[in-house]
């Protein structure tokens, strides 16, 4: 019973910190979007790198929107498969954005750790939200 009730903080703290990761990656991207170019690079192409990965970040900090509401409302909260796939994710995320931050990965990079680890529980958890939101029934 004791590794069920530490679910709930490990989720919270691991989806807290793939999201403090995110918001850092956000403010200095500047080197990530260098690592994507090449050495010889016009100005214009660094513009379009550069608002691929705000894009890309974007949805990222939407994901985390969908999630947090499902987490904080209780509606998943204590929902162990969820617990664990969000855990899982979410610090295979940190592991995975640390590198991306520090090892200077291409962009497109990005696309598939969000697609991996924030798009994943995201929609798992809006599954969550729709079935005990969506089918409620009323009383009769």
């Amino acid at each position: 019973m004791a590794a069920v009730s530490s679910l709930v903080p490990s989720r919270f703290l691991t989806l807290t910190a793939h999201l403090v990761i995110v918001i850092i990656i956000f403010w200095g991207r500047e080197n990530n979007v260098l690592a994507c170019l090449p050495l010889d690079y016009t100005q214009q192409e660094f513009a379009s790198r550069d608002t691929e990965l705000i894009v890309a970040l974007s949805v990222t900090l939407g994901l985390f929107a969908i999630e947090y509401a499902g987490f904080l409302s209780g509606v998943s909260m204590f929902n162990n498969t969820q617990s664990l796939l969000s855990i899982g994710a979410h610090a295979s995320a940190c592991v995975a954005l640390l590198f991306f931050l520090f090892e200077g990965w291409h962009c497109s990079v990005y696309w598939w750790i969000m697609a991996l680890c924030s798009a994943l529980p995201a929609f798992t958890e809006l599954l969550i939200f729709i079935a005990v939101f969506g089918f409620k029934r009323k009383p009769l």
